[in-house]
């Protein structure tokens, strides 16, 4: 079909309304499902007032009949439309149109109370803050672990992490290291790959320091970041003297705070970036996990707002504060390439907020390494200009692990493997989800006195919740609804309830009971033996 012919002032913008019908001849506005018999209306109330004329893309489904077109093209006659054009159709499996770029934002250690649009107090979270504006903001949402890499194997792979062998924290040292990435665990950026994504990755890997578990390994085109865990120093970027920064599998050392530098590197990225191609990004953070290191010059100006804060958390608010200003640079780069208003943007952190380093998890229970809320919960936004509402709200309860059945289906992805998450999209599009009726589970091994190298899990069906925050303590029975904060222990009250959470436990124990989690050698990849 022809494009209309565009009229009106050449110099007056041209704003691009996305319409999508399909093969019954159901429509989409900007996302919003309405009759085709309704499109004039809501193309108007969209176009809105203003020296912006509307120009409208028309995608359509494959099967879609002429007339369906015909009727459409007919209804924006009377709209005030100035240029229709067809883009190519819809593949089978994109419900969603065309295909969106992602941008998986990941940090380390945020507390569910360090975000001033999480009721935070004594600290500004701005462009993160912008975020929740713009999308929808979730106030049930899980990191699959209490710490960090069990956390990124959910995310990336859509499973538990015990599924994929990653219960605990990979580490250089072997004796101290719990966790061995499984080679069937197919990742998202693969899956993305393979629907015809551009995928990169700027900051923390922390799945694995070695072949077969590098990131250019497992799906991603691009690499730049660093291997391993935490940094004991972020200006010089070492874990117990070995350096894991890395472009690809070179290893380079670069000058500057971490924070610094990846949101340097993403936002170059995107500068430079011209393919056709949809892209995929996964900036992972190492921020604000400790050591608490925000540059001397964000801790000053805090400082000098906030005389009274203590130092331990004037530390911590001002590394995040200098968090939050990195994330503003990579949403402000996002958008000058001119492709955010076709990016879905994910925002998250990989566990609860660190007590003894003065994070804050507002009014819940416990902290990093604990299963109680303030360990597990944490804050999670997602934007999609035209699709998600802004300002929209959430308590559906959903875990990381379910953000890469979410993407994939946002992109049209498809993948063959098993896993363990389910799709929020319905959520995030505002239409209607029913609640799922499933048990989950939280599992992490740890080393030392406190944990000797043994597991300690929780599990949650419904507003029953059963926890443990270490291997040699009871489990404890708690009922979300009733209490919050986890504060009355309800074993022995409700004996029902407690053995159906802990049989349902049990099944999943020995279901991966077997997976391994180190190489026959005992150690991972790349990792040191023990000494």
């Amino acid at each position: 079909m022809p494009e209309m012919a565009e009229s009106g002032p050449s110099a007056a913008p041209l704003r691009e309304i996305l319409i999508e019908i399909d093969k019954d001849g159901h429509c989409r506005v900007e996302g919003k499902k309405i009759a085709i018999d309704e499109l004039a209306d809501a193309i108007k109330k969209v176009a809105g007032p203003g020296a912006d004329r509307p120009a409208a893309l028309i995608q359509l489904d494959p099967q879609c009949k002429f007339e369906y077109a015909i009727n459409a093209i007919t209804a924006l006659a009377t709209t005030g439309i100035q240029k229709i054009r067809f883009a190519r159709p819809l593949a089978p499996g994109k419900e969603t149109g065309h295909q969106p770029n992602v941008l998986l934002i990941f940090v380390d250690d945020l507390g569910y109370g360090d975000l001033s649009s999480y009721g935070a107090k004594d600290l500004q979270t701005p462009h993160v803050d912008k975020l929740v504006e713009r999308g929808m903001r979730f106030s049930a949402f899980y990191a699959n672990c209490t710490v960090c890499s069990p956390s990124r194997a959910s995310l990336l792979s859509g499973r538990y992490p015990d599924a994929v062998g990653v219960p605990g924290v990979i580490r250089t040292h072997s004796r101290n290291s719990f966790g061995l990435l499984s080679r069937d665990a197919v990742l998202l950026p693969a899956v993305l790959n393979n629907a015809g994504y551009r995928t990169a990755m700027f900051g923390k890997w922390h799945l694995g320091l070695g072949s077969p578990s590098l990131p250019n390994e497992r799906g991603f085109d691009l690499f730049h970041g660093f291997l391993g865990d935490m940094m004991d120093d972020y200006y010089h970027h070492r874990r117990q003297g070995q350096n894991y920064m890395r472009l690809n599998d070179e290893v380079i050392d670069p000058k500057g705070h971490a924070t610094d530098l990846f949101t340097e590197w993403t936002c170059e990225w995107l500068k430079d970036y011209k393919q056709d191609e949809p892209f995929f990004i996964y900036l992972a953070y190492n921020a604000p996990h400790f050591p608490i290191q925000p540059p001397a010059d964000w801790l000053a100006k805090y400082k000098e707002k906030h005389p009274d804060v203590p130092d331990k958390r004037a530390r911590n608010a001002a590394f995040i504060e200098h968090l939050d200003d990195g994330i503003g640079q990579v949403i402000a780069a996002l958008d000058e390439s001119g492709r955010g208003e076709n990016t879905l943007v994910i925002f998250t952190s990989d566990n609860g907020g660190s007590l003894p380093h003065a994070q804050s998890n507002g009014a819940l229970a416990g902290g990093k390494q604990d299963h109680l809320e303030g360990g597990i919960r944490v804050p999670m936004c997602a934007v999609w200009p035209g699709r998600i509402e802004p300002g929209s709200r959430s308590d559906r309860v959903a875990l990381a692990m379910d953000l890469l059945p979410t993407i994939c289906r946002a992109a049209g992805a498809t993948y063959d493997k098993k896993i363990d998450g389910r799709s929020i999209l319905p959520t995030l599009l505002g239409e209607n989800q029913p609640k799922e009726d499933r048990y989950l589970f939280w599992v992490r091994t740890e080393g030392g006195r406190r944990y000797h190298g043994t597991p300690y899990y929780a599990a949650r069906h419904g507003d029953w919740k059963l926890l443990q925050n270490t291997p040699d303590e009871p489990f404890r029975l708690y009922n979300l609804k009733d209490d919050p904060k986890e504060t009355t222990d309800l074993a022995a009250k409700h004996p029902d309830e407690y053995a159906q959470l802990k049989s349902a436990l049990d099944l999943h124990i020995a279901t991966y009971k077997d997976v391994p989690t180190r190489l026959p050698d005992g150690t991972g990849p790349g990792e040191i033996a023990n000494p």
